[in-house]
């Protein structure tokens, strides 16, 4: 191959290898998307999908040795507000029968508890533990967490109200029991029962003392393994600060030691989101945490509602909350509201429920994350998103869109990352199952395109050689049985039909040299058109189109046609096409 030609090979070759550079990127099969790209799915269920493994179900315990004093009834005050009751009825004030005296009567003693009953000895005790539950999520992989104030700590009166409503009960029924003894062969309705228990539980609830009282905080965390089931356990947290309660700015850190690679959710701004957007509140609502018989897997489940952001609202000592559509139950408190782009735009802490724990309408408020950011400072905390959940975020969106292999390999660096993830195990059981059954849409790797576009390359390379050495080859074929004439001296072709007398033989000329105006010059330096050697340069036969290219294409060797009517070669017939046949004249002595 001479330099000409490897130019050309190299020429070939480089633009064959950019236009491979740049058509592999465009392939759709090879986009990789970012972690924050959504697939085609419902903006609810992507969302569940990556926040769930960051939020956690907190709890808050009380623990204490509660005291109450036994009790005695003033039987003189009774005395005095049997002769009350005489006049109401003599009034006409109330019924005469003895049903309707005894319930105006403990509903009298329920009023002023003090007046009728007396703290004596011995003194009564219990231990009792108490708390609540609430949400938490994850800011940084080494266990710091967010929550609400009043998730993590409660007022002296609250805390009295949890231990009475706790420890009180079985004193509170006893004593009512006792009272309504009194009453001899009248039995009890179902309200003055009531009236009784509350005569008890105002006088043990203002008599009780406590004792001993210690607090502690946990997080609800699956064992290694995967999956939110039976292995989960409390895992202590330490108190880092707290705000104040609502309308304050309730906010509270926790810490849990000897935590990495936790999954985080990362943090937006407050002017991400306006009046009309859809807000969306991750947590734990109490009415299936406090429920029995839903499993424990259940309850560690985050539950996801969304609704419409209605206000911006400024409370009395100017703290800033959002008030929003989006349902919200006791539990949820402490959870963090999502923008639809996936970032925490704030944190639930207050909503009107009823005591069923149902939700009221427009009455969800939410701390926005401009507060949070705030109180993170304070403590010099930087939200960071960890590894674990970009692997994660990128294996779900795999997932989402089929790509079961591609997903496989990234789910397990989570479940190798954090072995604790409370989900990774089950998508990793999923992933393997839609593998296993064909559903698998993953796109050939970027690897592959390019071996692939390589073959290709060296494909076409190896063909250009092969065709560039038949060329070669055509070009260095045995010259044909008579030499081209030179310089006018034209000797005619031995056409083995031509009539007798035609047949004029020339003295053999000598070969000339390459680019002559002979079998070279014909082949390389005449000009050609669609196939015709365009003839009337020096040294051609006839004049300018008198003949042309046969079935094979053009006359390659510069032969002219027969004369018409004589077939070339043997007795073969072709469709040849040519003019009048005149040698030139022979002057070659001239």
């Amino acid at each position: 191959m001479d330099g000409n030609i490897r130019k050309r090979f190299t020429k070939i070759a480089a633009a064959a290898a950019v236009v491979m550079a740049v058509a592999l990127p465009a392939s759709p099969a090879l986009a990789d998307p970012t972690p924050d790209e959504r697939p085609d799915v419902p903006v609810g269920t992507w969302l569940a999908a990556r926040t769930q493994p960051a939020v956690q179900l907190t709890s808050f315990t009380y623990t204490a040795t509660v005291s109450v004093p036994s009790n005695t009834i003033n039987q003189a005050q009774i005395e005095q507000l049997s002769q009350q009751a005489v006049t109401a009825v003599t009034a006409g004030k109330i019924s005469s029968d003895e049903r309707s005296i005894a319930k105006w009567i403990f509903q009298q003693i329920a009023a002023n508890v003090d007046a009728y009953v007396s703290a004596t000895t011995p003194e009564r005790t219990v231990d009792a533990e108490v708390g609540g539950m609430c949400t938490g999520w994850w800011v940084t992989p080494d266990g710091y967490m967010v929550t609400g104030a009043h998730c993590v700590q409660v007022g002296e009166t609250e805390l009295s109200q949890l231990f009475a409503q706790q420890a009180l009960k079985k004193f509170n029924e006893q004593d009512a029991k006792e009272i309504i003894s009194g009453l001899g062969d009248l039995a009890a309705d179902e309200e003055i029962l009531k009236l009784a228990q509350q005569i008890y539980i105002t006088f043990n609830t203002n008599n009780m003392k406590l004792s001993n009282l210690k607090q502690s905080l946990n997080v609800m965390q699956s064992l290694p393994g995967g999956g939110v089931d039976k292995t989960a356990k409390a895992v202590p947290a330490e108190l880092v600060s707290v705000g104040e309660s609502y309308p304050g700015k309730d906010f509270a850190l926790l810490k849990v030691n000897g935590q990495q690679n936790l999954p985080t959710v990362p943090l937006g701004d407050d002017a991400d989101v306006r009046t009309g957007d859809t807000l969306y509140i991750s947590g734990f609502p109490g009415l299936v945490t406090n429920t029995p018989f839903f499993s424990l897997e259940s309850k560690l489940e985050p539950a996801l509602t969304e609704g419409p952001y209605n206000a911006k609202r400024t409370t009395q000592t100017g703290v800033p909350y959002i008030q929003t559509q989006a349902p919200s139950y006791k539990g949820n408190s402490g959870g963090p509201v999502f923008s639809k782009d996936g970032k925490v735009i704030g944190m639930l802490i207050a909503g009107t429920v009823s005591e069923g724990g149902e939700a009221s309408e427009n009455e969800s408020f939410v701390l926005p994350v401009g507060i949070i950011k705030e109180k993170l400072g304070e403590k010099n905390i930087k939200p960071a998103q960890t590894i674990t959940s970009t692997r994660y975020n990128e294996a779900l969106n795999d997932f989402f869109r089929h790509h079961y292999s591609a997903a496989l390999p990234k789910f397990r660096e989570v479940q190798a990352l954090f072995p604790n993830h409370p989900y990774v195990a089950k998508y990793i059981s999923d992933t393997q199952q839609a593998i296993s059954a064909g559903k698998d849409e993953t796109p050939k790797p970027i690897l592959m395109w390019v071996l692939i576009g390589a073959g290709v390359l060296l494909a076409v390379v190896i063909a250009l050689v092969l065709v560039m050495a038949l060329r070669r080859r055509r070009r260095r074929r045995p010259q044909p049985s008579f030499a081209p004439p030179s310089y006018g001296a034209v000797p005619p072709p031995q056409w083995r039909q031509l009539p007798a007398g035609q047949a004029q033989v020339s003295p053999p000329v000598q070969q000339p040299a390459q680019g002559a105006y002979g079998y070279e010059a014909a082949q390389y330096g005449s000009p050609q058109h669609n196939g015709h050697v365009q003839s009337g340069q020096p040294g051609q036969y006839g004049q300018p189109g008198q003949y042309g290219p046969d079935q094979y294409g053009s006359s390659q060797y510069g032969y002219p046609a027969p004369p018409q009517g004589q077939a070339p070669f043997g007795d073969e017939t072709r469709d040849v096409r040519y003019g009048q046949f005149a040698p030139p004249p022979d002057d070659r002595n001239a």
